[in-house]
């Protein structure tokens, strides 16, 4: 083998990893939008969780991007240790699609149709395509299609240089007695472990043996025991990926390795055994690309029969290694490693917005609870959710901001755009809920008395407050269109229902019967409802403005109020609901 044939090799085995990471990052990209709704309706059931990682690595190509992800779901609290670990076996399994795909390269054949199986006779094509929508559509979705074929195509290229490359090492005695040396089952492992950690990828391991392969050098001896390694070396990715994760986070990437390990360990045994004992010829015999990737697939179904009946078990391991730690702050945290992957960084952002539109109603309600009935520790609890709240506002922007700069589609900058929005919202409902604290602490230290009348109207406004909290929860929560638009009518009943209150407060004082002092702290309270109204209203005109691909929200409310029959039935209805009766 010359320089030059070295030379070559090289530069097909990095047109192959290219290839491979193009063609990975472009099926997360179209298959990313689907992976959270996926996910999310995983159970308990393992087969579900099996399949379902199987699937997903099947679609994306990669289970160490399947892995991390999954790490990145645990830590987000979107997925549980339980259902992770089911996902984590199937991911193994639906990575061995990739060296199936690879053997094409091995066919031969004089047939028309064999000849049209082989990469080299198809992939121009799928280049030729993949090219066309890269350069001349300008949807994201061609886009990425078109980046799809071209990896394929690089990738499936790299491969044959390699094979044309190294296929002068048959000849080399050196190279030949490397891999009878890799005929020792422990150093077979250690080698496919260490070539896979370096390069992160055990599907680009396993291609690259299917070239080494392709030599008729390498026997199933010393192939076998090197894709046990390269199951070890895959961990290294999600690993990595753990480092400063939540400690559920870190058990996944526990289990990942456990799982890979004890297997390894168990089928390397039992390898050896049958090797030492039975001394099969198929061992001795050379390696084919196809038969390579029949021995991938069959140790990682092996793997998966032996353990997926004691994932539980795995759970517990990870749980009695890792262990809790009582003075952890359990806080909220955005998987920054989920950013490869915007449509599910989104959804992950999405989820914790929940969260935190759910403390900022909640700390409203308890607010609502207080104007009725003083309580210091309901005070005390309202803070905490305010404070609570603005952490969440600056963790979610920062994260959405980095998003927004890794060049997303014009839908993932929409949903960017309309979450950044809600989140200011959802931090001013939460400031407004300790505002009307102030005021009842006011009320109590002044020993300040509203008159009946002031009392009924003030209640009544309550009424319309919490009602329309409602409707933007139900219409956040389910992204409802019908809901949002039943927001805006109500906002401005309170609009109105305000002002009339601010008169009649006007009239009381004019009689006599409130004070000055009753006045300031009235003042503050309609603000305060009125304001809260406000922003429901935004919340509702953002998922609506987002509904039309529009993020023009003023427009969008003017829109609402001008051109539909439906807002003011809803609001006729909604006058009578929340009449003032003097």
């Amino acid at each position: 083998m010359s320089i030059f044939d070295a030379l070559t090799m090289i530069g097909g085995l990095c047109l192959f990893l290219f290839g491979m990471n193009i063609m990975g990052q472009a099926l997360e990209r179209r298959a990313g939008g689907q992976l959270q709704s996926i996910l999310a309706r995983l159970t308990k059931n393992k087969a579900a969780g099996f399949l379902t990682g199987l699937g997903v690595t099947s679609v994306i190509q990669s289970s160490s991007a399947t892995t991390v992800m999954v790490v990145g779901f645990v830590n987000s609290g979107i997925m549980t240790l339980k259902q992770a670990i089911n996902v984590i076996m199937g991911a193994n399994v639906g990575t061995t699609v990739t060296a199936w795909i690879l053997s094409l390269g091995g066919i031969d054949g004089d047939n028309i149709v064999m000849k049209l199986l082989k990469p080299t006779s198809f992939t121009p094509v799928l280049a030729l395509i993949g090219i066309i929508f890269y350069m001349f559509c300008k949807s994201d979705k061609k886009h990425d299609n078109g980046l799809i074929l071209l990896g394929f195509a690089t990738l499936m290229f790299g491969m044959d240089t390699m094979s044309d490359a190294v296929s002068g090492l048959a000849d080399v005695p050196a190279f030949t007695n490397i891999l009878i040396m890799f005929e020792n089952p422990v150093l077979g492992v250690l080698a496919g472990a260490v070539l896979t950690g370096i390069i992160q990828s055990s599907s680009a391991s396993v291609g690259i043996l299917q070239a080494l392969a392709s030599t008729g050098c390498v026997s199933y001896g010393a192939a076998v025991p090197i894709i046990m390694g390269q199951n070890i070396g895959t961990c290294v990715t999600a690993l990595l990926s753990s480092v400063g994760t939540n400690k559920n986070a870190k058990r996944a990437a526990f289990v990942h390795l456990s799982f890979n390990v004890i297997g390894t360990v168990v089928w390397l045994i039992v390898f050896s055994a049958v090797n030492a004992v039975f001394s099969p010829a198929i061992l001795g015999e050379s390696a084919s690309m196809a038969g390579i990737a029949v021995a991938h697939s069959a140790f990682n179904i092996l793997c998966t029969c032996l353990l997926l009946p004691m994932s539980g078990l795995l759970e517990k391991a990870a749980m009695t290694v890792i262990r809790d730690d009582s003075t952890e702050e359990k806080f909220v945290t955005l998987d920054e490693r989920l950013l490869a992957t915007p449509s599910v960084a989104i959804q992950q952002c999405r989820s914790v917005v929940l969260d935190m539109g759910e403390m900022a109603v909640n700390g409203l309600e308890l607010a609502f609870e207080v104007l009725e009935n003083y309580d210091a520790e309901k005070i005390a609890e309202i803070k905490k959710l305010e404070d609570k709240t603005d952490k969440y506002e600056d963790i979610i922007a920062e994260y959405l901001v980095k998003l927004c700069s890794r060049g997303i589609s014009g839908a993932e900058a929409l949903e960017s755009t309309k979450l950044l929005k809600m989140i200011g919202d959802f931090e001013r409902l939460s400031d407004h809920s300790v505002n009307l604290t102030e005021s009842v602490q006011e009320l109590k230290d002044k020993e300040i008395i509203f008159t009946p009348q002031a009392e009924k109207e003030l209640k009544l406004l309550v009424e319309a407050v919490k009602e329309i909290l409602s409707i933007t929860r139900k219409a956040f929560e389910n992204d409802d269109i019908t809901e949002s638009m039943s927001v805006e009518p109500l906002e401005q009943v309170i609009d109105d229902l305000k002002e009339n209150l601010r008169t009649s407060h006007i009239r009381r004082l004019g009689k006599g019967e409130c004070s000055i002092e009753a006045g300031f702290v009235w003042s503050d309270l309609l603000h305060d409802l009125e304001r809260i109204s406000d922003h429901c209203s935004n919340i509702a005109g953002c998922i609506i403005e987002a509904s039309h691909n529009e993020m023009n929200l003023h427009e969008g409310l003017r829109g609402i109020r001008s051109d539909s029959t439906a807002y003011f039935e809803k609001y006729k209805q909604y006058l009578g609901k929340y009449q003032l009766n003097n």
